[in-house]
């Protein structure tokens, strides 16, 4: 089985690697290491979704203007459960599990149709934490395309 990181899109790539930097020795960096201006042209494609203590368990805080379009409507405030954009709430609900429990980047490449067209799509997970053990939130960095037009550019800023 090859490894993601040589197949998956270079946009997957960069943010990945801006996580690595952040967690500067510890095993994942805090939300207040992540500065926004330094991903500004990734920004409408991140998502950050709070890790809480109670039947919720992942609530999306923040939601990527790109990822509000695809979608249709803005989660923001919504439990994953009810708000996902996957195939199902089991589907999305792994993803985040996975990147809680490893404590460790997530990634998937899952093409599913939504909002009435193909959408092809790659996600990237990244666990953040405050104190380098638990993981209190999740920034996710989607890559969607419609598979009836030609790829979108993240090239510009």
């Amino acid at each position: 089985m090859s490894d993601w990181r040589t197949t998956c899109h270079p946009d997957i790539r960069l943010v990945l690697e801006y996580w690595q930097q952040k967690c500067a020795g510890r095993p994942m960096p805090s939300r207040a290491d992540i500065d926004p201006s330094e991903l500004r042209r990734f920004l409408p494609h991140i998502t950050l979704v709070d890790v809480v203590d109670d039947p919720r368990r992942f609530v999306y805080r923040l939601v990527g203007t790109s990822e509000v379009e695809i979608r249709g409507y803005d989660p923001t405030g919504k439990p994953v459960a009810e708000a996902y954009f996957a195939t199902s709430a089991d589907e999305a609900l792994k993803h985040y599990e996975a990147a809680l429990t490893t404590k460790a980047p997530h990634y998937i490449a899952d093409p599913f149709q939504a909002v009435d067209r193909f959408v092809g799509e790659e996600d990237l997970f990244l666990p953040l934490s405050p104190d380098g053990v638990t993981v209190n939130m999740i920034m996710v960095f989607s890559i969607s395309r419609d598979l009836f037009s030609a790829p979108p550019s993240l090239d510009t800023d």
